[in-house]
């Protein structure tokens, strides 16, 4: 199924790019169940609620990902999740 090209056009998780299956049922896990819930969301405490609520140390791709899905749902462009990742970790590393 082809992504959404904008914003406006995402009606469910799996629709904004970067998104499938997975990611769109960690997000439910997060009570995120429809696009426009992202837009305001901190991608980075997405992240960490997900390893508190899972127990476990996730890839931080996954982060990059959550980046890529908030910024796109605040108006961004579609970028892939790696076009985030040198943002995460910079932004890491200032906080270490």
């Amino acid at each position: 199924m082809a992504k959404a090209r904008n914003a406006q056009a995402a009606m469910r998780l799996e629709d904004i790019p970067n998104i499938g299956p997975s990611i769109a049922d960690d997000l439910r896990a997060l009570d995120i169940y429809e696009p426009a819930q992202l837009v305001g969301q901190d991608p980075y405490q997405l992240y960490r609620r997900m390893g508190e609520i899972t127990g476990v140390a996730h890839d931080p791709c996954l982060c990059d990902t959550f980046i890529a899905a908030v910024r796109f749902m605040e108006g961004g462009p579609s970028r892939p999740w790696w076009y985030f990742t040198p943002e995460r970790k910079a932004r890491l590393a200032r906080q270490r």
